[in-house]
């Protein structure tokens, strides 16, 4: 006899305004359980923040993410929907921040739910990359009041 999985599913946001991460999780955990009727086996969890120097080493004063709406949650969904395919997994949650942002602030959120540590870390890894070097951010360093457009990506 089959065990019927739950579908997978996959949420994407892109936010302009602030967001606590840790909320957002117990809102996902939350319809998680609504979904599943019960908890997850395994999680994966990455919330990153900017950092408080650019890529030349001086104090930041904000890193300013632009995006192109609607295709930018596009592409996000579709690297995320590959991961959970790819990896077997359950849920993946995205929650990227576009604007200007101050050191500290929370900028990603990257959430994933499987029945084995093994496809959630895998998975998660996979998504948190490719948004780092396939989602269409444009990113732009502010130090000492000047603004510079980056090129490329901070290594892993």
């Amino acid at each position: 006899m089959k065990i019927q999985q739950p579908p997978r599913t996959v949420e994407v946001e892109v936010l302009q305004e602030r967001f606590d991460p840790l909320l957002a999780l117990m809102r996902w955990h939350r319809r998680l359980l609504e979904q599943r009727g019960s908890a997850p086996a395994a999680e994966w969890h990455f919330i990153g923040r900017v950092r408080g120097s650019g890529m030349d080493g001086k104090a930041l004063d904000c890193l300013e993410l632009q995006h192109y709406p609607g295709m930018t949650e596009a592409q996000i969904d579709a690297l995320a929907s590959e991961g959970a395919h790819r990896h077997g997994v359950e849920a993946v949650l995205v929650i990227h921040r576009v604007g200007r942002l101050p050191p500290g602030e929370p900028i990603v959120l990257v959430a994933v739910a499987a029945d084995r540590r093994g496809p959630a870390l895998r998975c998660g890894q996979e998504v948190l990359e490719a948004l780092k070097h396939q989602a269409p951010f444009w990113k732009r360093e502010w130090c000492d009041g000047e603004g510079r457009w980056l090129s490329g990506n901070t290594p892993l």
